[in-house]
């Protein structure tokens, strides 16, 4: 858990110090936009706690994770959550349609918003998905949990590039501000 946090915490900071550096944004008046990143980097992972008290609440891990979070060990079910991740494979926001639609809503916020918390808010969200995909293509040598429930197959080298082309999207967004 810690080194995902780690890892996820070291991009976020790195890519909001290389745009503030990049844009000027150096008043204090650009809080809303740190606040908005820092929001939007911990979303994401709500999508466990959807599946683990709506989606399937009768798993054994959801078991696990309710029973301690009942017996207040919150920060125990926290890394329950984290342990058994790669078991949840019908989450909501970690699907590709989820990515695209989201990707395509981020271009919207950010090229029609005013709104420098919502561009933080969906830069840092959008960057953790292409985050866990990166971990997830690593880690387990596959893309098939964000392919669930979908017709699609992408083979090893086609969710490589997948990936880097959602992190170049991402880092071409938080320029265009």
């Amino acid at each position: 858990m810690k080194r995902e946090l780690f890892i996820h915490s070291a991009f976020w900071f790195s890519f909001f110090v290389f745009i503030t550096l990049i844009r000027h944004y150096f008043a204090l008046s650009y809080w809303p936009f740190w606040l908005g990143g820092l929001l939007g980097i911990i979303l994401p992972d709500i999508d466990h706690f959807i599946y683990v008290y709506f989606v399937k609440p009768q798993d054994l891990t959801s078991q696990r994770v309710n029973y301690l979070v009942n017996k207040k060990e919150i920060e125990r079910g926290v890394e329950l959550l984290y342990e058994t991740r790669n078991e949840r494979t019908s989450l909501i926001f970690h699907s590709v349609f989820f990515q695209i639609i989201f990707l395509v809503l981020t271009f919207w916020m950010i090229s029609s918003s005013g709104s420098l918390f919502g561009r933080g808010l969906v830069l840092s969200f959008a960057l953790h998905l292409s985050i866990d995909q990166v971990i997830d293509l690593t880690e387990l040598k596959s893309f098939d949990n964000w392919l669930k429930n979908s017709p699609i197959y992408l083979s090893f080298r086609n969710a490589k590039i997948y990936c880097l082309a959602t992190i170049l999207l991402v880092c071409m967004f938080g320029f265009l501000m």
